[in-house]
């Protein structure tokens, strides 16, 4: 009875740890404030920043930023917080104030 108890265990473990794979090319569309090409290069730089970022594109029309990451070496809450960090506003990380008004005066957007 005690094996059966150790093996059940065992299979539950392997099974969760099997379920938690992370993806290695995961895709996700985020809303990042900006106004202009400085914005655009200071943010994808942001991205890039972060280690596990394969790709970063900001679309200044529609404030839009297609990002590629790899889960096992960061998430996107850190990306967030990297972009967050260079004075610019995400849909779940604000900018602190001083970070935002350290950025250039065309580059100030509205903020919410």
């Amino acid at each position: 009875m005690r094996n059966l108890i150790i093996v059940v265990m065992l299979l539950v473990s392997v099974t969760t740890l099997a379920q938690e794979k992370k993806n290695k090319n995961a895709k996700y569309d985020i809303e990042v404030n900006g106004n202009c090409e400085q914005c655009k290069k200071r943010i994808e730089k942001a991205a890039f920043s972060v280690s596990g970022v394969k790709s970063a594109v900001w679309h200044m029309d529609d404030h839009v930023l297609h990002l590629i990451i790899n889960e096992e070496k960061t998430s996107l809450l850190d990306v967030k917080k990297a972009i967050a960090k260079v004075g610019h506003d995400t849909d779940e990380v604000k900018a602190t104030d001083d970070d935002y008004n350290n950025l250039h005066h065309c580059c100030k957007y509205e903020r919410n």
